[in-house]
């Protein structure tokens, strides 16, 4: 199913302060309970990595949040992911971030990556299944900016055929080189002395924009 709900962004604008809000968590509730789940079997993910028995918690450097995730390289990047997230979107609450998983029920093939955790969800209940439209222009920036420089290592779930926004999973194979570099270049940033990487980065700059832009055209 390819649906297209009713967007945040739309929803907003016609109403108002915390009743807005409210309500739109009670839209995203209903449309998670309506999902045709079923469970995934394999003893591997999606995205051909191994499912996981348990996974290591880390933290969110910034927001104090903690997400389970496959230690190593996944974890490295997609821990990235959210602290950009948190640094130039929007805070990042408790609970706002899911990442492992050992509950098998899925809507899309996608989510069985959080089984290998492989793939975190941010703010899945505002951003479900389905839904497309939700985020700001200036928050597709920072977005297209962080799969760029990813350098397609992530996928993001809103230009995914049926979308969800908050969903973010490692594209590529575990070991890939491609994987292992780009996390090797964001290990470099986290030892260095501070001024790259997430908290350093200013997604509207214009050769920063150009470069995403062009990354995307040639993802599509």
């Amino acid at each position: 199913m390819n649906q297209t709900g009713l967007s945040r962004r739309r929803f907003i604008g016609a109403s108002s302060g915390f009743a807005a809000a409210a309500t739109l968590v009670n839209l995203g509730a209903a449309h998670g309970a309506s999902a045709d789940t079923h469970a995934w079997k394999g003893p591997v993910s999606k995205n051909r990595w191994p499912v996981l028995d348990e996974a290591t918690s880390f933290t969110i450097e910034g927001s104090g949040q903690k997400v389970s995730l496959a230690e190593g390289d996944a974890a490295t990047v997609l821990l990235n992911v959210a602290r950009r997230f948190h640094y130039e979107i929007d805070s990042l609450r408790a609970g706002d971030v899911h990442g492992w998983t050992s509950d098998r029920k899925v809507t899309e093939a996608y989510e069985s990556n959080y089984l290998s955790g492989s793939a975190i969800a941010i703010r899945p209940v505002g951003y479900p299944v389905g839904a497309k439209g939700n985020l700001y222009p200036n928050e597709l920036v920072v977005i297209r900016d962080i799969l760029a420089e990813l350098d397609g290592a992530v996928a993001w779930g809103g230009d995914f055929t049926t979308p969800k926004e908050s969903h973010f999973e490692i594209a590529l194979r575990p070991g890939h080189p491609r994987l292992k570099g780009v996390a090797r270049k964001i290990r470099g940033w986290d030892s260095g002395p501070g001024d790259e990487g997430a908290g350093a980065i200013d997604a509207f700059d214009p050769k920063r924009r150009s470069a995403a832009q062009a990354f995307a055209r040639r993802a599509s």
